[in-house]
């Protein structure tokens, strides 16, 4: 199948990312403001059938990869129906989530089985006091289990993203490279990235190349050449069982070959992570579009995807929602 999804400057999009709540059973000081939010009402989300509608759609228009993602996506009722229905669309590739993984350690097999085949663990520390202080909740050891029971459920790699904040957890580094040593896992260093809300400055920013160098002083960091629009830059450690990742979206910024699509919990589409949401689905669908409409519709979103985001001093200041709204 060609994809259709294709904007104004040849960017071809494979990969939708859908958020399914934007409830959270964390409140991580990067993507939670300290102030709260505004939840959604329960009619204000789309229902699994309307996900599951659209997701069909996007299928067809050449989307291979689908992740679901949050606030956190597990808090939301029978996630494991909606894994399966989505797993089942003729044509997607690859299904995968994104989670804190509170939740995750009773449910690890079942997602599999249902057809989840794809898992990415959000863990910004190793240790318990700074967890509580991070996450403003005490739930270190439900996580860390829950990464031993995604592991023995077939997850491999799992994937561990790390976003890295200057005086906060930067001297961690070196303990989640240790971490994953003997486990099938790929930690994935994550540039601190500026939304609304996040408390982000040039002290708490840590770069990618400062990443790498306080690695690469005590180990050789073997590239692993990936796909050209993949957003990690990977590498492998001689000995390691686990890989390490670095997503560089402010200092060597990925837009160029960006092939990602986000809707939101409430039916919005995203063409940028940085952007406001350009149309909402689920008001057209509520108001009977039909798919041929809906169809056109996403076209012409996708036309209106720009040319890549700004500088990071310009991000922090541009009114935008904030990380638990959009999903990731």
């Amino acid at each position: 199948m060609i994809s259709t999804l294709k904007d104004n400057f040849g960017r071809t999009h494979t990969y939708l990312r859908i958020s399914v709540t934007d409830r959270c059973n964390l409140r991580c000081i990067y993507c939670m403001p300290k102030e709260g939010i505004e939840w959604k009402m329960h009619n204000d989300i789309l229902t699994y059938e309307e996900i599951r509608r659209i997701a069909k759609l996007f299928v067809g228009m050449g989307i291979k990869k689908i992740r679901i993602t949050g606030g956190e996506p597990i808090v939301r009722k029978n996630i494991e129906e909606l894994v399966e229905k989505l797993s089942m669309i003729q044509g997607l590739e690859i299904l995968g989530m994104t989670t804190n993984a509170v939740l995750l350690k009773d449910k690890a097999f079942t997602l599999k089985k249902c057809g989840l085949n794809s898992l990415n663990i959000s863990l910004d520390t190793l240790k318990k006091e700074r967890f509580l202080e991070i996450t403003k909740r005490d739930n270190l050891q439900n996580v860390l289990e829950s990464i031993e029971a995604a592991i023995l459920a077939g997850f491999n790699p799992l994937k561990l993203n790390v976003v890295v904040m200057g005086g906060i957890n930067d001297d961690e580094i070196l303990d989640f490279v240790y971490f994953v040593k003997d486990k099938p896992i790929n930690v994935r260093f994550i540039e601190f990235m500026p939304f609304k809300g996040n408390m982000w400055d040039t002290a708490h920013f840590v770069s990618y190349s400062d990443m790498k160098k306080t690695i690469s002083d005590h180990f050789e960091l073997i590239p692993i050449y990936n796909e050209t629009t993949s957003v990690a830059k990977d590498f492998c450690i001689e000995g390691f069982t686990g890989t390490i990742s670095f997503i560089t979206s402010m200092t060597e910024s990925f837009c160029s070959t960006c092939n990602r699509i986000r809707l939101t919990a409430d039916g919005s589409l995203k063409t940028c992570l940085f952007h406001t949401p350009e149309v909402s689905l689920r008001d057209a669908i509520r108001n009977g579009a039909t798919d041929s409409e809906l169809e056109f519709i996403i076209l012409n979103v996708i036309k209106l995807k720009k040319i890549g985001h700004a500088p990071p001093d310009v991000l922090q200041k541009i009114e935008n929602q904030c990380m638990i709204q959009i999903g990731g």
